[in-house]
């Protein structure tokens, strides 16, 4: 009997055993309100206690403030930190501010909070097009000064936006960095990653490439299957079931035409508003956005990855936690409303595995009394 005990316990083993997956982690991004009239301030206590609560796993700070970072300790949330975009010539000029950034907002609180990344700057090509040519000497002077710390776990990049660098996304296969962005900015940048182990960071936001190409059906935007919801790339004979990896093969064919084709890949922004700027926008609505974010987070969960990237993106940023109070000319894209109540009917996490994840654990759980029997028998 100890030997049939073996053998089962050898199959408890294998069963139980995960297989080795690369799973996307899913976090959200919050940038503190300029001010809110109707309601008193959000704490940082408040905002860290309530992405605990909803077992997000990361989080993007696009202010980065040190209260919001301290705030974050000990509660296991990697924490992706942002540099704003005014900071970017000043930290590539001077060393020194460099360092003193990272003495202000990662020295005091790492490891305790667990910082992953630094985004200097983000979408520098579009809103500070000025400040671009300094974007590679402040990444530089903010990894030497993490490194003149004794930090090395915490990599340093800087994000993209999709639409104002990647001018064609169809075909995928075809697709390169907008000219002379490409070329003079982007690929010291990709170089800098590859050297650094640092992963490229991207917004990405479907909704957008569907308002502008009335080709594109919506439900190709919000990953429905459907007669007409595919596109095929006849470079690769690939098929294309949704908006979302037919962008991110995009940019990776992008950075494969420099020769940077095995970066990681993370999407720093992503999203589908709930409401317009105007009434123009008639698919900016609860539903839809409710559709696109329960059907985003299913497929990243999934493990599928995308059809030049089988692992998939390392990590995805829903655009945002917080909406901003509701007023006219804005767009809203907030998991919650400004007054922390939930926007919609379905839980950001996964609540434990679902169907496959509580069906394992009772095939476990009776392999686990049938090795017990056999023992004592």
């Amino acid at each position: 009997m100890n030997s049939v005990a073996f053998y089962l316990l050898l199959l408890l083993i294998s069963v139980a055993t995960p297989p080795i997956t690369t799973a996307t982690t899913i976090g959200v991004t919050y940038s503190t309100p300029p001010s809110i009239s109707t309601s008193a301030a959000l704490s940082p206590d408040r905002i860290a206690s309530q992405v605990v609560s909803m077992k997000i796993p990361a989080v993007r700070l696009l202010d980065s403030s040190p209260s919001m970072i301290r705030a974050f300790a000990y509660t296991n949330v990697s924490v992706f930190l942002s540099v704003p975009n005014p900071l970017v010539p000043l930290l590539a000029s001077n060393r020194s501010l460099a360092m003193r950034w990272c003495y202000r907002h990662v020295l005091p609180f790492y490891p305790r909070t667990k910082i992953t990344i630094i985004s200097v700057g983000n979408d520098v090509v579009s809103y500070s097009p000025d400040v671009s040519p300094f974007l590679l000497r402040a990444m530089q002077n903010v990894h030497l000064s993490l490194a003149d710390l004794r930090i090395y776990k915490i990599s340093v990049s800087t994000t993209f936006s999709f639409f104002n660098v990647v001018p064609t996304a169809f075909p995928p296969s075809s697709a390169q960095f907008q000219e002379p962005t490409g070329e003079v900015i982007i690929r010291p940048i990709l170089q800098f990653l590859e050297r650094t182990n640092s992963s490229f960071l991207i917004n990405l936001f479907p909704y957008n490439m569907y308002r502008s190409s009335f080709s594109i059906p919506i439900g190709f935007a919000l990953f429905e299957e459907g007669p007409f919801n595919f596109r095929d790339d006849l470079t690769t004979g690939v098929r294309y079931r949704n908006l979302f990896d037919m962008m991110v093969d995009a940019v990776i064919s992008s950075m494969a035409v420099m020769g940077h084709e095995n970066l990681p890949v993370i999407v720093a922004e992503t999203g589908w508003p709930s409401s317009g700027i105007d009434a123009g926008e008639v698919d900016a609505t609860l539903l839809y956005s409710e559709m696109f974010l329960k059907a985003l987070l299913a497929h990243l969960r999934s493990g599928g990855g995308t059809p030049l990237r089988k692992e998939g993106v390392a990590e995805v940023y829903v655009f945002e936690l917080v909406e901003k109070e509701a007023k006219q000319g804005i767009r809203n894209w907030g998991l919650l409303h400004h007054n922390m109540t939930s926007k919609y009917s379905f839980e950001f996490s996964d609540g434990g595995g679902g169907k496959g994840g509580r069906f394992m654990e009772v095939l476990v759980g009776f392999f686990v009394e049938v090795v017990m029997l056999c023992l004592l028998m």
